[in-house]
């Protein structure tokens, strides 16, 4: 028999708390207050929830199978007659109702020319919170900034009279073939920018022939973004190690089971960095007056909210310990510097993702396509470029980009940030013409520098001298500023007078 809402209501406070997901009701309870803190999120949003329906907050950033995956089956109380629970009436929020006329006035998807015109539209049109969480990087944002502006310090040297007319920029990655050396890396929360979550990032994959890696923390399960895959699409999937590694075995099983190729552990989150951005979008939460008097947690943002199980004691000693649960090949995940690289060699993995989080963790890290420039040689030196595959990711924006990392060496770049705009923008349709601009702008560059496939790719057709240096101590050029005309984004299309 359902419950009745009056009956879940009466449960709504640190000792006993129940709260409504999907149309069920669960209990988080014990004996001290203290214990509905165990929640990832904190105690601030389950009493936020306590004794009424959180499906709407709950529902973007948790997979929908996570009550039955982690929560005791005794704390499962069963369904609840929704006719029964009182509907909580919202007040006017004139920020939303201005978003909503953004929504409408967005700028048409053919007007997007470029992967960072996904970026402003998503700017304006998405919700304070979701913008905060996908936008949001450490401390100061430097690292984040640099990851593209690191490229603008590589130049070209392209090589002329090559017959050009037929390029080819397929490649293999991990084994797989795949259209462009780009795949679409891991990020969380998908639901926070379109309701339909990471699927949308596997159906466009699927279209442009692109490896999708989904992500520990996505706001879909695992099994969703799987079952949407199609044909012989090839995923991997990225792993946050959890303290309990019975836990973290059961998900490198069941991936492996379910046909992921590829397992690449995240290396460098023993605790997730201080996003500002995304702390303070969540600052005026109105759950933050909570009942009894218990401490309250201002929000530490989305990112927090879902990351405490990460294990902070992973080591190198860990790593036959995955060796011996997966026959996946192993890639560690936000490899920072050379002599790291060659302790993966010697790990016996096979690849590495030079990263910084794209700048959400350390601030001050060097990006990955520097990364990469001083890594290479080394590789080559000792006769270990063939040992192990090297991708890159953080701050790919342009075809050229990518061109540069594979002329350096890399096996393959990932983007996420991009796509996850395009998705909260334009849905699949923004997805895709993403990929597409990139693959345009490849054919591109491509033929400008004198290659027709990515094997004739080599490090002497870049000019890194300027690459290592952090600053410029030139004076700028105030008069040039003054008279260059900027780049533009595209402009909202006036209000309908209908």
């Amino acid at each position: 028999m359902a419950l009745k809402g009056d009956e879940v209501a009466r449960h709504a406070d640190a000792k006993s708390c129940w709260v409504i997901v999907h149309g069920k009701a669960t209990e988080t309870r014990a004996a001290k207050p203290t214990a509905v803190v165990e929640h990832p999120g904190g105690q601030k949003i389950i009493l936020k929830y306590a004794g009424k329906d959180a499906t709407e907050e709950y529902e973007p950033i948790h997979p929908p199978d996570t009550l039955d995956k982690y929560l005791d089956k005794s704390k499962h109380l069963g369904p609840v007659d929704m006719n029964t629970v009182a509907k909580e009436e919202k007040e006017d929020d004139p920020e939303e109702e201005a978003r909503l006329e953004r929504v409408a006035q967005k700028p048409l998807l053919e007007q997007c020319y470029n992967l960072h015109d996904f970026e402003a539209v998503a700017r304006r049109i998405m919700k304070r919170a979701a913008w905060g969480y996908y936008s949001s990087a450490a401390d100061d944002e430097i690292t984040m900034r640099e990851n593209h502006s690191a490229f603008h310090r590589i130049w070209f040297r392209p090589q002329v009279l090559v017959d050009v007319e037929k390029v080819d920029f397929s490649t293999t990655m991990l084994g797989t073939r795949t259209s462009i050396p780009v795949y679409v890396t891991a990020t969380a929360l998908g639901k926070l920018g379109n309701p339909e979550g990471e699927v949308v990032l596997t159906r466009a994959a699927h279209s442009h022939n692109i490896i999708q890696m989904i992500p520990t923390l996505a706001s879909c399960s695992f099994d969703e973004i799987v079952d949407a895959a199609q044909g012989d699409q090839v995923q991997w999937l990225q792993l946050y190690v959890n303290k309990d590694r019975e836990i973290t075995r059961r998900i490198v099983e069941h991936a492996e089971k379910r046909g992921c190729k590829g397992l690449f552990i995240t290396v460098d989150a023993p605790q997730l960095g201080r996003r500002e951005k995304d702390m303070r979008s969540k600052f005026t939460d109105p759950g933050s007056k909570i009942q009894a008097g218990l401490p309250t947690d201002t929000s530490q943002g989305a990112a927090r909210a879902i990351s405490s199980f990460i294990d902070p004691g992973l080591s190198w000693a860990d790593i036959p310990w995955f060796q011996s649960i997966t026959k996946m090949p192993i890639i560690l995940k936000g490899v920072q510097r050379v002599e790291d690289v060659l302790k993966a060699v010697d790990a016996g993995v096979q690849g590495v993702v030079l990263s910084n989080h794209g700048g959400r963790q350390l601030d001050f890290a060097r990006s990955g396509i520097e990364v990469l420039a001083e890594t290479m040689p080394v590789l080559r030196e000792r006769g270990l470029d063939g040992k192990i595959e090297v991708f890159i990711d953080g701050g790919i924006r342009r075809g050229t980009d990518i061109l540069k990392a594979l002329c350096l060496g890399a096996t393959g770049v990932g983007i996420g940030r991009p796509f996850l705009y395009a998705m909260s923008a334009y849905g699949q349709d923004g997805v895709e013409r993403a990929m597409q601009l990139l693959k345009d702008e490849m054919e591109m560059n491509m033929r400008l520098i004198g290659c027709t496939s990515v094997d004739q790719l080599h490090p002497g057709l870049l000019d890194t001298r300027a690459l290592f240096s952090h600053g410029n101590a030139t004076p700028a050029d105030h008069l040039s500023s003054v008279v260059y005309d900027p780049l533009s984004v595209p402009a909202q299309r006036p209000k309908s007078k209908l």
